[in-house]
């Protein structure tokens, strides 16, 4: 069995997980610092935002140079030490890899052109994901390039052999300095239709919802060719590596990515589907039908671009997350303060960074709350606000208290790791009326969660009542 179907997963966002050298910011040292609470938390892999070299017009998704390391987060001698740490403390470290797009500012913009999408005029009806048209006029050649987000990401042209030499090799280079796994980043992207053909209208859209999705991306994404592209991935990565694909896909379409070597397309329904008990179940029953034989599930309840857990359910209702997250069969994503409850946080408009114009994910990027005294930074403000509540919703308080939210996490991340059957025992749905849900896992655990109330159970079911933890 290989660690990423034992284990669980932990995104740190490295912006605001830790600052080490007082500049309000955090970088790979704090990261480095922190590792033996992940290591004390129980989980087994620690998935990295992105630390690359970076203008920061979106955080660290706009890559100028993806082999160094941004001075904002510290040098390659600091990243070559956070992988010998971490695998010294027997933790996985997973790199986020982001092959659409480059920023403007990468030298290959200006000295490798072909290396992008261009046309003399705006072919198509294209639109970007951040807001507004996703062709852009570049004054220095008079022609238009593409890009799927903002105008300073331009995206790559994954049809040019030359652009898959030189993003295999960014994967090679990772690799060499000790990384193992990617996240792949808006992979359903990488390639675009050969035709530039206008993407259908939506039906279903309304006026008010997202504009993106006024038209349907057909010729934008899930494209039949990624498939190549994902078995060059594999190639270059080698067996071993975890390779999980960011695709915001129905069910249907994500179970086609397991078949060219992603090891986990990211299961992110759970993001948006109802918190009802019938909801849950349906959609638990509908994955597990739908997964090819051999393939492993995985499951993701928060991320750094969707609200927090704590602030989309109702009040009171993490305690129930928890359970659901850390008991269904396969691979939990956890996003970094979610296990202490961490809720949105209120950014004032002169504070907001976040250059997304429809929606600020600037409230789920705060930094983390280590304790009462804001000990994630020495800096007089850190770069985004603390919490108003961070002075007891920190892990300090939780850690010494059997009955917090960061007890609860830690004692069924052991229980994962200890009893075979949570990690890797069948799922069946024993019932699901309008408020409760109740599924066992192998033949030694139910679980029961109240989506009314917040209520969750796990239960020995081969030994009589004997509850592991109380309601």
């Amino acid at each position: 069995m290989t660690w990423w179907r034992d284990g669980a997963i932990y995104q740190v966002y490295p912006r605001s997980f830790q600052d080490s050298d007082g500049d309000g910011t955090g970088d790979l040292r704090g990261v480095r610092r922190r590792l033996p609470y992940l290591k004390w938390l129980g989980v087994d892999g620690v998935w990295l935002s992105p630390f690359y070299r970076s203008p920061m017009a979106d955080f660290g998704y706009d890559i100028s140079d993806h082999r160094d390391v941004d001075p904002v987060f510290g040098t390659l001698n600091d990243f070559d030490a956070l992988v010998a740490e971490a695998h010294r403390l027997g933790l996985k470290l997973i790199l986020d890899y982001v092959p659409n797009h480059t920023s403007i500012e990468h030298p290959w913009f200006r000295e490798r052109p072909e290396f992008y999408l261009w046309a003399d005029e705006v072919p198509n009806n294209w639109v970007s994901n951040f807001g507004g048209p996703a062709w852009t006029r570049d004054d220095a050649s008079g022609r238009f390039y593409y890009h799927a987000y903002l105008e300073q990401q331009p995206d790559l042209n994954w049809r040019n052999e030359d652009v898959r030499a030189a993003m295999l090799d960014v994967l090679r280079f990772w690799c060499e300095r000790g990384a193992d796994g990617f996240r792949i980043d808006a992979l359903r992207q990488v390639i675009k239709d050969a035709r530039l053909r206008d993407n259908p209208p939506n039906p279903d859209w309304n006026e008010g919802d997202d504009p993106y999705w006024a038209l349907l991306p057909e010729f934008t994404s899930d494209r039949p060719e990624l498939q190549d592209v994902i078995r060059q991935f594999r190639d270059a990565v080698g067996e071993d590596r975890l390779l999980l694909g960011e695709l915001y896909l129905p069910i249907e379409r994500l179970m086609a990515y397991y078949a060219s070597g992603l090891d986990m397309p990211a299961n992110f329904h759970l993001l948006t589907t109802p918190w009802t008990a019938r909801d849950v179940a349906d959609l638990i029953e509908r994955y597990e039908g739908a997964l090819p034989d051999g393939a492993w599930p995985n499951w993701v309840l928060g991320n750094h671009d969707r609200p927090r857990l704590a602030s989309r359910l109702p009040p009171g209702h993490e305690r129930a997350a928890a359970y659901l997250l850390l008991t269904l069969r396969g691979t939990p994503t956890l996003y970094y303060g979610d296990e202490i409850g961490m809720h949105d946080v209120e950014i004032p408009p002169d504070k907001r960074v976040d250059p997304w114009a429809f929606g600020n994910r600037d409230p789920v990027r705060t930094p983390m709350q280590w304790d009462a005294a804001g000990s994630f930074t020495t800096a007089r403000e850190p770069w985004l606000p603390f919490a108003a509540d961070h002075g007891r919703v920190n892990v300090e308080a939780q850690r010494d208290d059997p009955s917090s939210l960061l007890s609860l996490y830690r004692r069924l991340l052991a229980l994962r790791r200890t009893e075979p059957d949570l990690r890797t025992g069948a799922y069946r749905t024993l019932s699901a009326d309008d408020n409760v849900l109740r599924f066992a896992r192998g033949d030694t655990f139910e679980v029961t969660i109240d989506f009314e109330t917040g209520a969750a159970a796990l239960i020995r079911s081969a030994h009589g009542p004997d509850r592991v933890n109380e309601w």
